[in-house]
């Protein structure tokens, strides 16, 4: 085989992932809260850009103009191929169009501030700052209280507290009694069956059939095993089945109902539909996001001549066309969001007007062909993005499920075929209830064509225990 070096042409196509288009793509996909942080993170690495403020959007457009003509004249004779002319010339993009704003209202007010609820751990500070305990034992009691999780259970047994602290087991055992009488009831348990019995006391039930199954037969009980219960503890069904609606009563997690420093308060929806005179209108939730626009201080710096100082000129330039990009992308995610809403409105509008049960299925290339854009792009769009409708706060992503074909020939959501499973059961008989083959063969009455296997995961997933579970005594 002959081995030599050689010179060849061929011409090859290749997707190059620019920066500029990264950038876009980033912005796209994150949510108004992430797009209000990556903001704010772009203002601390780019001098260019600045915040809004009132008077900027008004003056800023004849400013822009002004500058647009001057870089004009400047660029023809420097030479450069300046992408941020192009920029310039262009008004529709300038950053965020500035929202009306209300003289009379005051900058803060205490609609501002959120109140932060007490944690479990300082509500039982304060019922042991009000007990009788000595200064020792609130120094145990201190200790305890700080080996309680988030339920409301202790994490710490009664010998470890005690070789910690170097105090004999008796008095922790004594101030743990103490806790456990504090609000929340049951609080300070060391395991379900001790806080289960803690609540039974503190609401004065003296029942021993009672205290028989939470100490013996908790297990029987969560699997719906009445009757062997009954069986064993030599006592009719209806009894067993009256201590079990007595337990269901109590909390098995005392401590889940106090806040948390890291709990979610609430969701800010990046899209709001409101129906207005029986269309919906579509509001881009961007009230979080920091309005931004070009920092017009540098303008003496491009206006300057080419040999003044090209690493300057050249570094303003670059992060001109940065921010420039920057707004862009910002404006293009505002449009692009728009267009999908738009689309999710008039192909869900059933749902949206009468609620679950009339969901269409929905995929992702569907709303690419009608917008006229990628799957991926719309995908990246509705992606960690909630929408405020008619039927509540939801995912973007809940427009978008599969289904199963019914007996017209068209097809029906899963969460409307779990909206109709949901139903069918608030309306069994509790002395009969439906078991899953029933619940098919009611689906298939309504035209849904569905196994039995499936009504059963659907059935898990709604958390709808089995019917050995529901069946009433």
């Amino acid at each position: 085989m002959r081995m030599g070096y050689g010179l060849h042409m061929e011409q090859t196509q290749k997707l190059i992932m620019t920066p500029e288009l990264r950038q876009a793509i980033t912005v796209l996909q994150l949510s108004s809260l992430e797009l209000g942080m990556y903001i704010e993170q772009q203002l601390q690495e780019n001098p260019l850009l600045e915040l809004n403020e009132d008077d900027v959007q008004e003056t800023g457009m004849a400013e822009n103009e002004e500058h647009a003509q001057s870089v004009e004249t400047d660029g023809r004779d420097g030479g450069y191929d300046l992408e941020w002319q192009e920029y310039f010339q262009d008004s529709s993009d300038l950053g965020f169009p500035r929202a009306e704003r209300d003289p009379d209202r005051p900058e803060y007010t205490y609609e501002n501030f959120l109140s932060q609820a007490p944690t479990m751990t300082d509500h039982l500070m304060f019922q042991l700052s009000l007990s009788r305990c000595k200064k020792k034992e609130r120094i145990i009691g201190e200790y305890l209280i700080g080996n309680i999780d988030g339920n409301g259970y202790l994490q710490v047994t009664v010998e470890e507290a005690a070789r910690h602290l170097g105090v004999p087991a008796e008095d922790v055992e004594r101030v743990l009694s103490v806790i456990q009488t504090f609000d929340p009831a049951g609080v300070g348990a060391r395991n379900l069956e001790e806080c289960l019995l803690i609540q039974a006391d503190q609401m004065g039930i003296k029942d021993i059939l009672l205290r028989q199954v939470i100490k013996n037969h908790l297990v029987d009980l969560a699997k719906g095993k009445i009757a062997r219960m009954a069986q064993t503890l030599g006592v009719t069904v209806q009894e067993v089945q009256r201590v079990a609606d007595i337990i269901r009563t109590l909390d098995p997690k005392p401590g889940r109902n106090f806040s948390s420093p890291n709990d979610i308060r609430y969701i800010v929806p990046d899209i709001v539909l409101q129906k207005v005179g029986g269309e919906y209108v579509i509001l881009i939730n961007d009230t979080s996001v920091p309005r931004i626009t070009i920092n017009h201080a540098y303008r003496s710096v491009l206006n300057q001549e080419r040999d003044s100082d090209i690493k300057t000129r050249r570094f303003v330039e670059s992060k001109l066309n940065a921010a420039a990009w920057l707004l862009r992308s910002i404006e293009q995610r505002r449009l692009t969001l728009y267009k999908v809403a738009s689309c999710l409105v008039e192909l869900q509008r059933d749902f949206l007007d009468r609620g679950v049960k009339y969901l269409k299925p929905l995929n992702l290339k569907k709303v690419a062909d009608m917008v006229g854009l990628h799957e991926s792009t719309v995908s990246r769009a509705t992606s960690n993005k909630y929408i405020q409708t008619p039927q509540g706060v939801l995912e973007m992503k809940y427009f978008f499920s599969s289904g199963l074909a019914n007996s017209s020939g068209t097809a029906t959501s899963a969460e409307s075929i779990k909206k109709m499973i949901q139903e069918t059961v608030a309306s069994e008989d509790p002395r009969n209830p439906y078991n899953d083959q029933k619940i098919v063969e009611i689906l298939r009455q309504r035209g849904i064509i569905i196994s039995r296997r499936t009504v059963a995961k659907y059935r898990d997933e709604l958390g709808i225990a089995p019917i050995r579970k529901r069946k009433r005594y």
